[in-house]
């Protein structure tokens, strides 16, 4: 049995900058994951100036063979009604591709891999995380996204007691005639609101590639909601007539709807494994990037892998994303047809959709890079 002070299991953006983080500290750290890098990922794919900061990452430096998307523009509205666009001048954000980002992140650290390979198994053996009978280590992370078999075996998640995003997505290359004809910018990616408020979809195109999904809070007539989009961004001559492939699907949490226990003996969840995606947007990628940054810091400053000693983590976590709305005093209601109504009108309003939902919900560009 091969012994590690440290098994992650889940080689995406979490998973990765943790085990990169960890790299001064002479700890023998093992990655896990059941898929073989680079991998196709689920995720309409953008990251801020903030995440490149803090990942140490030269935008030039990774644009050089890469997709990097500049993006200066948003497109806004709610469906059914025409869009609001604002000009931020300066880049705001970077059209990334999930393949070619979390495979640059997981190259560059330069511990242990073992790829292609599921969790069947997480057994507890005198004080060590025992994983498929052969890796074993006292400190165990789940960093495999909303299924991590790590959160799973805490015994809170997965489940029907969790109140998911649904989304569903697809993003391919578009061939020269459709790039010609499609009338979505590479700088100025479209966020489409659904008029009962449960949810968005968008269309983001970058460079050649184009990658259009909505994702749900309730995931009640997903398929029908997405084909509803898809069918008048077609009319509209937004996106390609012709879409290859399927749409694939994926699941996460909202932060303020999220109950998974963050730490325990020997266990740290970071990413969606602990349900940290931004509440109002969905974005999981920065919340991510500094859950494992966070993680690395309290794991360096750790005296054993006691839940009391990792503690700090989910105190650390708070303090940064705030307090869940779970564990909050319940206040005062908007009704929903107020809500609709009130919403209606904002989506038509330039200050609100760049100062409110560009600016606050989906940049954050209030919060300093971690």
């Amino acid at each position: 049995m091969d012994y590690y002070d440290i098994i992650i299991v889940g080689a995406g953006p979490a998973g990765a900058t943790l085990a990169h983080s960890l790299e001064d500290t002479g700890k023998r750290v093992l990655i896990i994951d059941k898929e073989s890098f680079p991998r196709d990922k689920t995720c309409a794919g953008w990251v801020t100036p903030a995440v490149m900061q803090s990942l140490g990452i030269d935008p030039v430096d990774y644009g050089k063979g890469r997709t990097l998307q500049p993006i200066r523009r948003f497109r806004i509205g709610m469906i059914g009604q025409d869009a609001v666009e604002n000009d931020h001048g300066d880049i705001v954000s970077y059209g990334i591709r999930r393949c070619e980002f979390d495979a640059f992140l997981l190259d560059r650290a330069g511990c242990e891999k073992q790829l292609a390979t599921p969790v069947k198994s997480i057994k507890r053996s005198n004080g060590n995380w025992v994983i498929n009978g052969h890796w074993q280590a006292p400190l165990l992370i789940g960093a495999g996204g909303h299924f991590c078999p790590v959160a799973r075996a805490t015994g809170e998640g997965p489940g029907k007691h969790e109140t998911v995003v649904a989304a569903k997505e697809v993003e391919f290359e578009m061939t020269p005639e459709q790039a010609r004809v499609c009338e979505a910018r590479g700088d100025t990616p479209e966020l489409w609101f659904c008029r009962d408020l449960k949810g968005y979809a968008w269309v983001f195109r970058k460079g050649r590639f184009i990658n259009i999904g909505l994702g749900r809070e309730d995931n009640h007539r997903l398929s029908d909601h997405l084909e509803a989009f898809v069918e008048t961004m077609k009319q509209s001559g937004r996106i390609p007539s012709d879409l290859p492939g399927r749409f694939k699907g994926h699941a996460y949490l909202l932060y303020d709807h999220a109950n998974r226990p963050l730490v325990d003996d020997g266990v740290i969840l970071v990413g969606d494994a602990a349900g940290l995606a931004y509440t109002q947007s969905g974005e999981g990628i920065r919340p991510a990037i500094e859950s494992a940054l966070i993680a690395a810091d309290v794991i360096k400053r750790a005296t054993d892998y006691s839940a009391l000693s990792l503690q700090p983590y989910g105190e650390r976590i708070a303090e940064r994303f705030g307090t869940r709305a779970a564990d909050q005093e319940p206040g005062f209601e908007v009704p929903e047809w107020l809500k609709q109504t009130i919403a209606s009108t904002l989506m038509r309003s330039h200050w609100f959709t760049r100062k409110v939902i560009t600016e606050k919900w989906f940049l954050h560009q209030t919060v300093p890079s971690l």
